[in-house]
């Protein structure tokens, strides 16, 4: 009785339609339901190609049945499941060597382990030595449904290569609109009237003063801002050190108009900045937030502290949490909105925004490129 697999099932993972029943289970069953139901139904037809005399006793269908359902079984899992789990551990869209070469290593290593081993049982099974694997009758036997195999496991790689292709140009180019946005949003923001306003009534305040040497510094200072957004406006992240040194120009311009009512805690220690990465003007934003949404008096100066945790890592930006009226179009309300989805496909690491003990505090993840 011939009981040689071309194992036709093994790696597919095309479930037939769900039913009535499947849908109130979890999905994970749902899953593994279909996927059985796929493999019994194709072991009956392969059990009758393979070997066409089983039709006349079901003894002999019986055992090439079962020997059908346990080999496409095994190479199922070597394969169906393989392609999960390199998907969620090796993504080919950001390790594709290194998945290529698991790719090889696990599933197709592990059908050459797996038909050797039914084969093997299979010579057990029939009293031959174990030692007829390596003959020449069984070249064909091992071959063939390798061979079968190796094609449905590359369609199936390269439908799972293909989808995570297709969701990462997705996700580049829903984060090139939001990028888009945010810097729209941020240039918007920098040549607000209001801005402008602000910045030359205090540059026409150090005039009247003669105080040419402040006039002077702080026409720089400003300039240093509008060529910091427009430098970083086609960038998608910048150094941690540029972004700092253009938050410390912006608040040169806001303490030169607030004066005392706006202290300003940011001793970070350079060294430490090097290695991180962040959106560009992502700082900028909550500072600016910070002054916009609240009030700032000399007797009671609005304080603000920018710390850094190189071990989590992260950015923190808290504030004296004292909100004031904002008149009608003063803000969007999309600042935060839009920095956080520009971190949402720039990381898992999520942009923490609360309050805490009276403070209003924002932590931004820092990325290591």
């Amino acid at each position: 009785m011939q009981t040689f697999l071309p194992a036709a099932v093994a790696a597919s993972n095309t479930p037939p339609p769900t039913t009535n029943v499947f849908r109130a289970l979890p999905r994970s069953m749902r899953s593994l339901g279909r996927a059985a139901q796929l493999i019994l139904l194709m072991a009956v037809i392969i059990s009758l190609l393979v070997n066409p005399r089983a039709v006349h006793s079901w003894t002999a269908f019986a055992v090439t049945y079962a020997y059908t359902v346990c080999y496409s079984v095994g190479l199922w899992l070597t394969n169906g499941y393989v392609v999960e789990w390199l998907n969620r551990h090796y993504p080919w869209t950001t390790q594709p060597l290194r998945r290529l070469l698991l790719t090889l290593a696990v599933s197709l290593g592990g059908s050459v382990l797996f038909i050797v081993v039914m084969n093997a049982v299979l010579l057990l099974i029939q009293g031959q030595p174990v030692a007829r694997l390596w003959s020449g009758a069984m070249y064909w036997r091992v071959l063939m449904p390798l061979i079968v195999t190796v094609i449905i496991s590359l369609f199936n790689h390269s439908r799972s290569f293909f989808f995570q292709w297709r969701d990462a140009a997705v996700r580049a180019e829903r984060l090139e609109k939001e990028t888009a946005v945010a810097r729209l949003d941020s240039l918007r923001r920098q040549v607000d009237p209001h801005f402008l306003f602000n910045s030359l009534n205090a540059l026409t305040s150090l005039v009247e003063e003669n105080d040419p040497a402040r006039a002077v510094r702080f026409i720089r200072q400003l300039a240093q801002v509008y060529r910091y957004v427009l430098d970083s406006e086609s960038q998608e992240l910048v150094p941690l050190a540029d972004e700092l040194k253009f938050a410390e120009s912006y608040l040169y311009l806001q303490k030169t108009r607030l004066g005392d009512a706006l202290a300003v805690e940011m001793n970070l220690p350079p060294a430490a900045l090097h290695p991180f990465f962040v959106p560009p003007l992502a700082l900028q934003l909550l500072l600016e937030n910070v002054i916009k949404h609240n009030t700032a008096f000399q007797a009671q100066p609005l304080r603000v502290a920018v710390t850094l945790d190189a071990a989590a890592p992260a950015l923190t930006v808290r504030n004296t949490l004292r909100p004031r009226r904002l008149a009608p179009g003063e803000t969007s309300g999309l600042g935060l909105k839009n920095l956080a989805a520009r971190y949402a496909f720039l990381t898992s690491k999520p942009l923490a925004i609360g309050e805490e003990a009276g403070e209003f505090v924002v932590t931004l993840p820092l990325l290591v490129i």
